[in-house]
């Protein structure tokens, strides 16, 4: 039998709910919630930094909910595959999606017609982690800064083959961003995660990219690649000796520009789930432990609440879209 403090505090809620507007069955349900194991679906494979993060975001997160969350790998065409199949699942709390900015930002301005629209589609939750983005070539590659990178494609057109783990992702844009700034000719070759591109880039199939500082960070430390310049304004914790693009002499916002790994839910997500994953997942990001662990990763931690989320995404997102649009890069 519930004592009469559980029962005074389901009733507040509900008052709360019918002066807000919310449903009394909506407040029930995010109580009870969640009632089975939770999908966790990242739209690409195993390997990269997303779906390290997931991983362990999936153990954390399970832990203060008290329930299994399962990690799925739905990778393809740009992290559309799996974006869409988030979008489509039922709005109750038992699907989520931790996702890179490119499905939420840059396909609006890469594809004339998604399947799926994320401003309409998708709700955030929270931003989990900025992903900070190194510059980086292996050792066929003589340059050791950026300026040294672009007088080598210059003197050697055709030499460069810069990986991406997808269509329209940064390291696309980027490349897209210098052949046609600079003027050098740089191949692009998409991969289907950043997993297989850091293994071809190794294997000397490619030479250079824009990866993520956790899924190259350790080849530095044995000197197979070498880091040229990060993104952001900022150099990266991970990586403290290496200069930004703005300090390597290239201050573009191309360069500048960082995106949050973001977890969202379907759309019509009753506002009580959101609103509970949005402390558990602050709560727990914020943790010290866990925001070790994500420094770990070569990430930085955020941990938002759902309304800030939402916010830093409006904020983020024509940003993207203009720069996007102005490197001319599209898909179809």
């Amino acid at each position: 039998m519930k004592n009469r403090s559980q029962i005074g505090r389901r009733r507040a809620a509900l008052l709360i709910a019918s002066v807000v507007g919310l449903s009394p069955l909506a407040v029930l349900a995010g109580e009870a919630y969640p009632g089975k194991p939770v999908r966790l679906i990242v739209a690409y494979p195993a390997g990269g930094l997303t779906d390290t993060l997931a991983r362990a975001l999936a153990d954390g997160l399970g832990k203060r909910l008290g329930q299994t969350i399962v990690v799925e790998n739905k990778a393809g065409a740009g992290g559309i595959i799996g974006t869409d199949q988030a979008a489509r699942s039922p709005a109750d709390g038992h699907t989520l999606l931790l996702t890179i900015p490119g499905p939420i930002t840059a396909n609006l301005a890469l594809y004339r017609k998604l399947p799926y629209d994320p401003r309409t589609d998708l709700r955030p939750v929270s931003d989990i982690a900025t992903a900070r983005t190194v510059l980086a070539v292996n050792a066929s590659v003589p340059a050791r800064s950026v300026r040294e990178l672009i007088d080598y494609a210059k003197r050697e057109p055709g030499k460069l083959r810069m990986g991406s783990w997808g269509p329209g992702t940064q390291p696309h844009t980027i490349q897209t961003y210098m052949a046609k700034t600079y003027g050098i000719d740089i191949l692009h070759v998409p991969y289907r995660g950043e997993g297989p591109m850091v293994t071809d880039l190794l294997a000397g199939q490619i030479n250079v990219t824009v990866g993520s500082v956790t899924a190259l960070q350790q080849h530095f430390a044995t000197g197979k690649l070498r880091p040229l310049a990060v993104t952001g304004t900022s150099r990266a914790k991970a990586l403290p000796d290496v200069p930004t693009f703005a300090e390597a002499g290239y201050g573009d916002s191309a360069y500048r520009l960082t995106g949050p790994i973001t977890l969202m839910a379907p759309a019509r997500t009753p506002q009580p789930i959101v609103a509970r994953l949005g402390e558990e997942v602050s709560a727990l990001v914020n943790s010290p432990d866990f925001s070790r662990r994500i420094e770990g990763m070569g990430a930085e931690p955020i941990g938002n609440r759902p309304a800030e989320a939402e916010r830093a995404y409006a904020a983020y997102l024509p940003v993207v879209l203009k720069l996007t649009a102005d490197t001319g890069v599209t898909l179809d």
